[in-house]
């Protein structure tokens, strides 16, 4: 498997690039200290017009400080089997209290972004906590959809046994969080072996489904806080099997420039921009420069 970068775009106005959907013809980017959920032309990464996710009076200086962002780190499209309706789901990563909530955006029928439905992830996030091994944070950097199941990615950086995938069924999750029922959905707990660099392991950053494929990215950091950032020292892109993610069962490549060295950017996401052949696939995913700078990345991947 081959992963190489073919273009980058600065994303100028978006700070902290963190999730990243396409929908159509619409690229929709989150940002870890925006109240924004920012749109883009798919065909050629024109910004179009933002949607307000939150109203907050700590975004003067173009970022929300560290310890009052709502950190959200997960985006995903699915379509509620119960009401028929597509929508953006996005989760906070749940590393801190203020890092609890989440969005329901629908984006069918009305326009995008006329209604932004709170989703309350406390109870959710508790469950989760009881499932990680001692000493572990809570720490959801990305969230993918299959029409039955809803998996979220642990990221514990500096510990290797603290990569997981929460496996929770689709339909039983959305009851619960569009307060349907009161009941909490069930959740399996897998551990995921994740690639090293100079003997640091990689934590999750991205996920998405396509074409009965899930693809993933994973950064390596050299820290061992889940709130605080480290040195980056680069990137995975990798392809699970969606119906038993096992570590055994899946591919990874690190990422790389055009001249084959390693790229040394901290990636955030990933969805599949379009198929180029059998096996071959061009990528989008967002970065994060730690400092309020993002870029999207264009990336061809050969499996």
């Amino acid at each position: 498997m081959r992963a190489t970068i073919i273009r980058q775009l600065e994303l100028p106005n978006l700070p902290s690039a963190s999730g990243v959907e396409i929908l159509g013809e619409t690229v929709y980017i989150i940002g870890d200290d925006s109240p924004y959920l920012y749109r883009f032309g798919a065909a050629e990464l024109q910004p179009g017009q933002t949607i307000t996710l939150f109203d907050t009076a700590h975004f003067s200086a173009g970022r929300i400080p560290k310890t009052l962002k709502p950190d959200l780190e997960c985006l995903t499209a699915l379509t509620d089997a119960r009401t028929g309706e597509t929508g953006l789901l996005v989760f906070g990563s749940g590393a801190t209290a203020a890092r609890e909530g989440g969005f329901w955006v629908p984006v069918g029928g009305k326009p995008a972004g006329a209604t932004v439905y709170p989703v309350a992830l406390g109870p959710l996030y508790t469950r989760l906590r009881e499932l990680l091994p001692a000493g572990i944070t809570l720490n959801l950097e990305a969230i993918a959809a299959s029409p039955t199941e809803l998996l979220l990615f642990q990221r514990t950086v500096g510990a290797a046994a603290g990569n997981f995938i929460f496996r929770l069924p689709l339909p039983a999750t959305l009851d619960h969080l569009h307060h349907r029922v009161p009941q909490l959905p069930p959740v399996q707990a897998q551990h995921f072996s994740l690639p090293q660099i100079e003997g640091k392991p990689a934590g999750f950053s991205g996920a998405s489904f396509y074409e009965g494929k899930l693809f993933v990215t994973a950064s390596v950091e050299d820290t061992i806080d889940a709130v605080l950032d480290g040195a980056v020292l680069g990137s995975f892109v990798g392809v699970l099997n969606p119906q038993n993610p096992a570590a055994s069962l899946a591919s990874f490549a690190l990422l790389q420039l055009p001249d084959g060295k390693p790229y040394r950017g901290k990636v955030e996401s990933v969805a599949v921009r379009r198929t180029l052949g059998t096996g071959h696939y061009e990528l989008l995913l967002v970065t994060d420069d730690d400092q309020g700078g993002s870029t999207a990345v264009l990336v061809e991947v050969q499996l």
